[in-house]
């Protein structure tokens, strides 16, 4: 019996730093939603745990306790072993939580696997959020994997509407290092976002609310890696694109558009002038039904 499980990439469509706490934690106030595009992570049963890693983003990505996705597994794997096979499909070190949502994925799989908490992501947050969150401030989101407001370290999960919104992802292939973005950070006590948010009802309503928001660590993420100013000019670029911004602390960037054909258009044209990038494009929004496991499927779909 194998359990697969997709975990999507996360998009911070908006990411205010508000403060940083004693313990070097910085407070956040961001908005995410999430991508159809995205890892899977297919679990069996074992003696032991262990994970293997294959994909067109596999080099270097560890299969010890240095991955997320083992230690999140850990979590729930008691006396009984598990085998995790990883397709890894998103870039490293990206701003779109490839790893939190890897170890996302394994929570969900092996509590289908194990059988208790079986697709029931809030009721693993009530009875392990604190382990959870000590993985990584994305881990949590990244199991609910639906549009949230999320405040805290990390902590903090209040869902919201957002519309669905057509948007292409681009990275450059060039890891930044979230400490080094942080330590470049000039200001750590930013305003917050809008309380309560705009309504936003289409994606030009979306849009049109992001533009009076931000992303505080694009701005250092820029100054660390300059070719994010490059990606970003390509995106806003593109016939139709609303938005551009980084996402995380980078390096994948998003634009925002209202039609769907327009982002594959751009998609594509991007992929053509910049064959080195990673760029992929689909609807942002609630990919929680996605994300649940699926037991005996056959094979991982696009694999």
């Amino acid at each position: 019996m194998a359990t697969r499980v997709f975990a999507p990439a996360k998009v911070n469509l908006a990411l205010h730093v508000t403060g940083r706490r004693d313990d070097g934690y910085h407070m956040l106030d961001s908005l995410v939603s999430f991508a159809p595009v995205g890892d899977w992570l297919i679990v069996t049963e074992a003696e032991g745990l262990s994970l293997t890693v294959e994909g067109p983003e596999a080099a270097g990505v560890p299969t010890d306790a240095g991955n997320l996705a083992v230690r999140a597994a850990a979590l729930l794997a008691g006396a009984r072993g598990a085998a995790l096979r990883l397709d890894k499909r998103l870039p490293a070190a990206s701003g779109i939580g490839g790893g939190s949502a890897d170890a996302a994925a394994a929570l969900r799989g092996m509590a289908a696997h194990l059988g208790p908490c079986a697709g029931q992501p809030e009721r693993l947050l009530e009875e392990r959020g604190e382990a959870i969150l000590a993985l990584g401030a994305d881990v949590p989101m990244c199991l609910l994997s639906k549009p949230l407001r999320v405040g805290g370290i990390g902590e903090a999960l209040s869902p919201v509407a957002l519309p669905d919104v057509p948007a292409v992802l681009v990275n450059p292939r060039l890891p930044v290092s979230t400490p080094a973005v942080f330590k470049a950070l000039s200001a750590r006590d930013n305003p917050p976002m809008p309380d309560p948010l705009p309504q936003m009802q289409d994606a030009a309503a979306l849009i049109a609310a992001l533009r009076g928001m931000r992303n505080d660590l694009e701005a250092p993420a820029r100054a660390v890696q300059p070719v994010i100013g490059a990606v970003l000019d390509a995106l806003q670029g593109q016939p139709g694109c609303g938005l551009a911004r980084m996402s995380g602390s980078g390096a994948t960037c998003f634009g925002l558009f209202t039609e769907p054909t327009e982002a594959q258009a751009a998609a594509r044209a991007l992929q053509a002038a910049h064959p080195d990038w990673w760029i992929a494009s689909g609807l942002l929004g609630d990919q929680s039904e996605l994300a649940m496991p699926r037991v005996d499927e056959g094979a991982v779909p696009g694999a």
